[in-house]
């Protein structure tokens, strides 16, 4: 299986790379993994709700130019569809006897992910209400697909 994330935001602090290169290191005995990344749309600090949405969207149009027709797109999101470990271990397993060879996850930059992006996403998932910054959420990301190939494959995982 191929798994790329797609994200809005560059990992600038050094426990960030080395958490991201970590999870890169022990996926790549398991999946064929690709992170594309792209820089935060340039915004003044206080903007409007039509600002904010037209951010966004530069933002979701250099997104869908990283994913592939073809591929099965999960949109990262606070209102998606809440999964447990084991749950995302077996959508994981469902996409691979499916067919869906390749699967992208996208996460927003700090405003969240523009409407083009969350039209063309054939799951919406998210892993908590809370709201995470796009960084931390990129390796919690990491790690629940790590931990639910490790489920899949009844190998043993750190508690």
């Amino acid at each position: 299986m191929k798994i790329t994330i797609v994200c809005v935001g560059k990992l600038k602090e050094r426990y960030w790379q080395e958490a991201v290169a970590e999870y890169t290191k022990r996926l790549s005995k398991y999946v064929q993994l690709d992170i594309v990344a792209f820089a935060d749309e340039k915004a003044p600090e206080t903007l409007s709700l039509a600002q904010e949405e037209q951010v966004k969207e530069k933002e979701a149009q250099r997104m869908l130019k990283a994913i592939p027709e073809q591929a099965y797109l999960v949109t990262m999101e606070i209102g998606g569809k809440a999964l447990s470990s084991e749950e995302f271990s077996s959508f994981l397993q469902e996409r691979a006897l499916r067919g869906d060879s390749h699967v992208v996850f996208a996460i927003g930059g700090s405003l969240g992910l523009g409407e083009s992006v969350l039209k063309r996403a054939n799951y919406r998932l998210s892993f908590s209400k809370l709201t995470f910054p796009h960084q931390m959420m990129r390796v919690i990301l990491l790690e629940q697909i790590y931990r639910a190939i490790k489920i899949e494959r009844h190998e043993p995982y750190h508690k």
